[in-house]
């Protein structure tokens, strides 16, 4: 993958999940935007307020939980991933 982030960015690739009522599976329109997804990419080595580097509370291929609009889309290589700031994400699931 050829895409860099800048500053206290992360690229990341949300995760779907197919969802059903039953035997009934609910439409790409009517699902919620996902929250979760994996870390691709992390910005350069940013030093945060807090003065730790952002690459040391992350690292490429976390679980990452975003807030609901958070990020701007992008497809790369016909996927959909997320350019997110740092301060949209809310946890790394561990």
């Amino acid at each position: 993958m050829n895409l860099q982030p800048l500053d206290d960015r992360v690229l990341v690739e949300p995760i779907e999940e197919e969802e059903k009522i039953g035997s009934l599976v609910i439409p790409d329109t009517a699902k919620e935007k996902p929250m979760m997804g994996i870390v691709r990419a992390i910005g350069f080595d940013y030093e945060l307020k807090q003065g730790k580097p952002l690459k040391e509370l992350m690292k490429v291929g976390d679980k990452v939980l975003f807030g609901k609009y958070a990020g701007q889309e992008v497809k790369i290589g016909g996927k959909k991933h997320m350019v997110i700031s740092r301060s949209d994400l809310l946890a790394v699931v561990k």
